[in-house]
């Protein structure tokens, strides 16, 4: 399901473990306009939706099965987006561990990645090491009293981003469960239009300060 045009920055949005492309499309009506927004269903199904892996437990892929799904949804994006079009991820809770496993295995595919209330895919294939997303914006919202991802893998996430992973960090902890609050939906509207303005190569001469 996309919304918007073929030129536009290409948002994708990944919606949650059990869930579908369906759900998660109506966060597009409260992100900025003149962006190109598509859902994308997860492959595997998952009562009562789909997911994308297999899990051995809250918040932890099963390796060969990420790699799979990762592998799949490339291709899909190949056809999606042409090369060097803009592309940012957006998921929520399993689509977070997913779009994190797909920054962390190739980050300057990506114009960026917000991390919704969710995971990175720790121990399942892709790096976490030192400096594995240097200048690449993320945006990342968790729950204070979130009891469906478990407390280690939030704090864990939230210190590699923040503290090694030297990622362009947006992190933000609201008082709320497993659920986007409206403060964060307002602030992930402000990253996105601000991130999809300048292309992968556009932004990292910004950064360097030769644009």
């Amino acid at each position: 399901m996309d919304r918007g045009g073929t030129e536009e920055p290409l948002v994708v949005l990944l919606h949650g473990r059990g869930s579908r492309e369906s759900e998660i499309i109506g966060l597009a009506d409260a992100l900025p306009p003149g962006l190109s927004y598509a859902a994308v269903r997860a492959p595997l199904p998952e009562h009562p939706g789909f997911a994308w892996f297999a899990n051995r437990g809250i918040g932890r892929p099963v390796p060969q099965s990420l790699r799979a799904t990762m592998d799949w949804f490339r291709e899909w994006l190949d056809r999606a987006a042409a090369p060097g079009r803009p592309v940012l991820l957006v998921g929520f809770s399993g689509g977070a561990a997913f779009a994190g496993g797909l920054l962390l295995d190739d980050p300057a595919r990506f114009t960026g990645a917000a991390l919704l209330y969710g995971t990175l895919p720790f121990d399942a294939g892709v790096p976490v090491t030192p400096g594995r997303l240097a200048d690449v914006p993320v945006f990342v919202a968790h729950g204070e009293y979130d009891e469906v991802i478990p407390r280690e893998l939030l704090d864990r996430t939230w210190h590699y981003l923040t503290e090694e992973s030297e990622a362009r960090i947006t992190a933000r902890r609201d008082p709320v469960g497993h659920g986007i609050a409206q403060q964060a939906l307002d602030a992930l509207a402000g990253w996105l239009a601000d991130h999809s303005r300048l292309t992968p190569q556009e932004d990292l001469l910004w950064h360097k300060g030769l644009g």
